[in-house]
């Protein structure tokens, strides 16, 4: 019996199996599509796959990296520059004719000396002036605000900083000829050239047939002709090119959060130096639980009395109505620390009372310096009672 063959070839390759040929489409789809992830800025590395931490942004926000779209400053003064020539256009008619009428007419009168052409350039620098700066006011305050926008308050000199790795020849010429950002930026500038291409392109051509009827209008008619064909011109081609913009905004704010990101260690060292290493603040709050253990056990000899139930728990009481109304906790503890309480209290004379349901109701109820509750004072008391008439005092309760 002979065994079916099976033979597939695909992009120059020849498989023996389905399963070969089937494990090489995946393969070969993955690697299109981390390149085409790659052109939109995604992280090259595989070991950073972390979001960057708030401490990681502000770093690098603070020495001037952040995300900032090229395009979008174009389409705003291309979408501001057309408001303004529509908002300003009739000041701007009536200035140039003013210009003309009195250029004109002043030749007729103005003798060619010195002093007048200086005169009449002063006053041409004026007009020009008057005419031009209100739409370069505009333009400039719109890119400051398009920039804010983007980068918000920053204000650092550090992206003046010379790197030396910017000044590396072949990565630059890596980075400018055969990165994928690079033809990323190519498409773009490709979009918009065939933007202002063809829609200009197929508007004046769907309006050829009225070019001919111009040769009977004044110079007036034809003038606001033109200007209106040309915002027609510029209002279709910037309905694309603010989608572009729209587009570029969205890839520049992922290609630099894809490089800010950070591997599991660089965030795990980034929060030990935050908050501590925690070895560290182990080996701290050891240090200071010893310090308390040490400062309880150098009061139990100011004890009163010492509550067992009988081996697990100790509770040593004062009661000294100068510091206190009631009684106070001043040490406790189960186990090996309620075996020690026991022995400092036999070493200082300080009496030890078994009583199972005190010892207990007073450790789970009170806290090293508090005060016994109301409910515990009639047993406190008949305890403390029964001691002092053993050993009466010269001054109960101190």
């Amino acid at each position: 019996m002979v065994a079916a063959s099976f033979r597939v070839s695909w992009g120059g390759r020849s498989f023996q199996s389905v399963h070969e040929s089937v494990y090489f489409l995946l393969h070969d789809q993955g690697r299109h599509q981390a390149k085409d992830a790659a052109m939109f800025g995604k992280q090259s590395d595989p070991s950073k796959t972390e979001e960057a931490t708030p401490k990681r942004k502000k770093k690098q926000r603070s020495e001037g990296n952040v995300p900032k779209s090229q395009e979008l400053g174009k389409a705003v003064s291309l979408t501001g520059g057309l408001i303004i020539l529509m908002l300003w256009i009739g000041p701007l008619h009536r200035a140039i004719q003013e210009v003309f009428s009195r250029f004109l007419d002043c030749t007729k009168v103005v003798q060619p000396t010195p002093q007048s052409m200086y005169n009449m350039a002063f006053d041409l620098s004026a007009t020009i002036a008057y005419m031009i700066m209100p739409i370069l006011l505009f333009l400039g305050i719109l890119a400051l605000i398009a920039q804010r926008l983007q980068v918000g308050k920053l204000w650092t000199t550090k992206v003046f900083k010379p790197k030396l790795q910017k000044f590396n020849l072949i990565q630059g010429i890596k980075r400018l000829l055969i990165s994928p950002q690079t033809i990323l930026r190519v498409i773009k500038s490709l979009l918009f050239s065939i933007i202002l291409a063809v829609i200009p392109g197929y508007i004046i051509y769907s309006e050829k047939d009225n070019f001919l009827y111009l040769y009977y209008e004044t110079p007036e008619q034809i003038a606001t002709y033109m200007l209106e064909l040309g915002f027609l011109l510029a209002k279709w081609a910037l309905l694309p090119i603010i989608a572009i913009a729209a587009f570029d905004v969205w890839q520049s704010r992922y290609a630099y959060n894809e490089s800010i990101k950070m591997t599991k260690d660089e965030v795990k060292d980034e929060q030990k130096q935050a908050e501590g290493d925690p070895k560290i603040k182990s080996q701290q709050r050891q240090k200071m639980m010893k310090m308390a253990m040490k400062r309880m056990m150098n009061d139990v000899p100011k004890a009163d009395v010492v509550v067992t139930n009988p081996t697990h728990l100790a509770i040593a009481l004062r009661y000294n109505t100068k510091e206190a109304p009631a009684p106070v906790v001043i040490a406790k503890g189960a186990g090996a620390v309620a075996e020690k309480i026991k022995a400092i209290a036999k070493e200082h004379r300080v009496p030890i009372r078994e009583n199972v349901p005190l010892a207990r109701s007073l450790f789970k109820a009170c806290e090293i310096g508090d005060m016994i509750p109301e409910e515990l004072y009639k047993a406190v008391a008949a305890l403390l009672a029964s001691i002092w008439r053993l050993r009466p005092r010269t001054n109960p309760g101190r």
